[in-house]
């Protein structure tokens, strides 16, 4: 696959350029430069990112860094089997737990919310960082929407984390999934106020939250394009409307049939006046 010639290589984290460094230079600046567009692209095109991933697997499948980001490819375009086969590739490799809620969250995409559940609740997660427990947390959060476990969906989400005012990178995603949750049972007052709050914290768009506010305050967004294009169509037929109407040929009135009749009636009265008064001179005479 093409890569743009401004991509080195030299773009990627130091730790994966590190691990790089177990290869032969040539593959290694090859390798580098399939993993930055991966992350260039799996965003905005993860049909792309993934093509790259393969390319870098194919060249380099025994470099942990590679099998992850293989697995977040194939993860961004719903690939759940495969990424978690990746995923466990990687955590063998390495021995961390850092991928641990997104395999979780595999096991949801696979239609296992129950081991998702059970992974939750494994002695791996008191080994995440804080992001990731919180990120742990909303994977254990939706398998119990998943099971139409609502209430306990709500419970699984309120945490001191929840609770802070302090803004941290994950505070948004907790807030909005709490918002949500709290919808999906009927209680629109307090979503309302978590969507509010979810706004608050989202700096970088990574939510709906504001859409949803708005949604649930009743407001509507119209395209201004759009209705300038409609007026432009309206303004445009009546336009047209007026050169025709310019156009049209002026047609005489029609005399109504009834009125020729009573015309010709009278016409009728008058010649038979005519004829007795005529008569009548000539009896005199």
């Amino acid at each position: 696959m093409p890569i743009p010639e401004d991509v080195t290589g030299d773009e990627i984290d130091k730790d994966v350029r590190q691990e790089l460094q177990s290869l032969p230079k040539t593959l290694a600046e090859d390798v580098a430069r399939n993993l930055v567009m991966v992350a260039r692209l799996i965003d905005e095109d993860p049909e792309g990112a993934y093509g790259y991933s393969k390319v870098a697997l194919r060249l380099a499948s025994r470099v942990a860094a590679v099998r992850e980001a293989a697995g977040f490819a194939a993860y961004a375009n719903q690939k759940y089997s495969e990424a978690l086969a990746e995923f466990r590739a990687a955590r063998r490799m390495t021995g961390g737990v850092e991928l641990w809620p997104v395999m979780a969250d595999c096991e949801r995409g696979l239609g296992r919310p129950e081991k998702a559940l059970d992974m939750a609740g494994a002695p791996e997660v008191h080994k995440l960082d804080k992001a990731g427990q919180v990120e742990m947390r909303l994977v254990a959060a939706g398998a119990r929407r998943d099971m139409d476990q609502l209430d306990a969906a709500i419970v699984t989400l309120q945490s001191s984390e929840l609770a802070s005012n302090s803004i941290q990178p994950w505070t948004a995603r907790l807030r909005y999934a709490y918002a949500d949750a709290l919808l999906a049972v009927g209680r629109e007052g307090e979503a309302r106020e978590w969507f509010a709050k979810a706004v608050e914290a989202d700096r970088d768009g990574s939510t709906d939250a504001s859409d949803r506010l708005a949604e649930m305050d009743g407001v509507e967004f119209v395209d201004a394009l759009d209705e300038d294009e409609h007026e432009g169509e309206g303004d445009s037929a009546d336009a047209k409307a007026t050169d025709a109407d310019a156009e049209a040929p002026e047609v005489p009135e029609a005399k109504a049939p009834e009125a020729e009749a009573d015309d010709s009636a009278d016409d009728d009265l008058v010649d038979d006046e005519g004829d007795t008064e005529r008569d009548e001179q000539r009896d005199k005479n």
